[in-house]
């Protein structure tokens, strides 16, 4: 009978405790809604404004691209000379109701170098032969480089403000022994994106099994059959490569989202092919500029705006005279999400204090002793 009426008591009290939090819970929904408010008015009257600076800058860039087309001058009328406007508003309230929510973003962690070692395995057959030191892996590099055009002072830049001119061979943008999860799938010395991987297979594959297999020819015993295994499976590779349409935002697709993508990613660890990997994607860059009619050399700094926003907006860059250079927004060439993302462009503002800062970490990098190992490889 006493646990009877304990357990009546008990529910009663449950029950006065739960009425009891019903005036803060209620008043806590009436402050978050009142804040969300405020949030959503401001919000929306930024969207407004920032769509119509967002509109400008793709209109402009298209009046660029189309007057390139035609060979027609590009002068200071064909870029949007204020800077895009910044939310200053109230954050967006945290809902006191809402149930706990996944990771930030509701988004996975992206992939590390584990998971593009174990898709390479599971779906080619492929172990990269990795270097035995960063030394090696650095004198490959440097010869490819120069062999395909690349200056030392052109690779050392590039090295230095990609990697803070310690980078190793494998390092992942964002994995560091304290931090385990990624912040791009970008890896090595130029910090390649799987996204690049996956074109530079597909459009330059035949290169680079043509380099594999003179090598092959060089070989003898465990050596030379372990060369033709990776060769098949390089093969495997390729052809996966060049099973979607030959345009970026398939590969994008194949890269970020797929197991093969992944796994072909792996490749840029190998010796043999990673530093070729690399060296393709700078190459291209100098191939691009030259196909535009832009002869002059360039500078380390350039040829990292041409890795960093891609070939057609850093010559846009490039090619900018310096008077315009001074005056003009990074805005410019870049879609609002990317800007907003990046940083760097934000806070150097126009094009010439963004190639300025490119200098300084390339100049401070440089002097770092990853980046003096690199220039000895040379």
């Amino acid at each position: 009978m006493q646990r009877h009426w304990l357990r009546i008591l008990l529910i009663l009290l449950a029950a006065l405790l739960l009425l009891a939090g019903e005036p803060a819970r209620a008043q806590n929904s009436d402050d978050y809604q009142s804040k969300l408010a405020q949030y959503t008015q401001a919000r929306n009257a930024y969207d407004a404004q920032a769509s119509v600076y967002w509109d400008q800058i793709a209109d402009k860039r298209r009046t660029r691209n189309d007057k390139r087309r035609t060979n027609e001058p590009i002068g200071v009328d064909d870029y949007v000379l204020t800077q895009p406007p910044v939310y200053v508003g109230p954050p967006r309230p945290i809902d006191p109701n809402a149930p706990p929510g996944p990771l930030p973003g509701g988004k996975a962690p992206l992939p590390v170098i584990a998971d593009f070692l174990k898709a390479a395995a599971e779906q080619f057959g492929f172990v990269p032969n990795r270097p035995q030191n960063e030394l090696e892996f650095k004198r490959t590099y440097a010869k490819a480089a120069s062999a395909a055009g690349l200056t030392k002072d052109q690779i050392i830049g590039v090295y230095a403000f990609e990697t803070g001119g310690n980078g190793t061979y494998d390092m992942q943008a964002g994995v560091s022994p304290t931090r385990p999860n990624a912040i791009s799938p970008a890896v090595g010395y130029n910090q390649l994106l799987s996204t690049n991987t996956v074109s530079i297979l597909a459009e330059h594959g035949n290169r680079l099994m043509t380099m594999l297999r003179q090598k092959a020819k060089m070989l003898t015993g465990p050596e030379k059959i372990a060369m033709e295994r990776k060769i098949e499976a390089f093969k495997r590779m390729i052809a996966l490569s060049r099973s979607v349409p030959q345009r970026w935002s398939d590969f994008d697709i194949m890269a970020k989202t797929t197991p093969g993508g992944w796994g072909i990613h792996a490749a840029i660890l190998d010796r043999d092919i990673g530093p070729q990997l690399q060296v393709q994607k700078l190459a291209t860059s100098l191939h691009f500029a030259r196909m535009k009619h832009y002869n002059a050399p360039l500078t380390a700094a350039e040829l990292e705006l041409m890795n960093l926003t891609g070939d057609s907006t850093g010559l846009d860059m490039v090619t900018m005279p310096q008077e315009l250079r001074v005056r003009v927004p990074t805005a410019n060439f870049f879609q609002q999400n990317g800007y907003e993302r990046n940083p760097v462009a934000r806070r150097t503002g126009v094009v010439g204090a963004l190639i300025a800062d490119i200098e300084n970490k390339m100049r401070s990098g440089a002097q770092s002793p990853g980046a003096r190992d690199l220039a000895a490889a040379f």
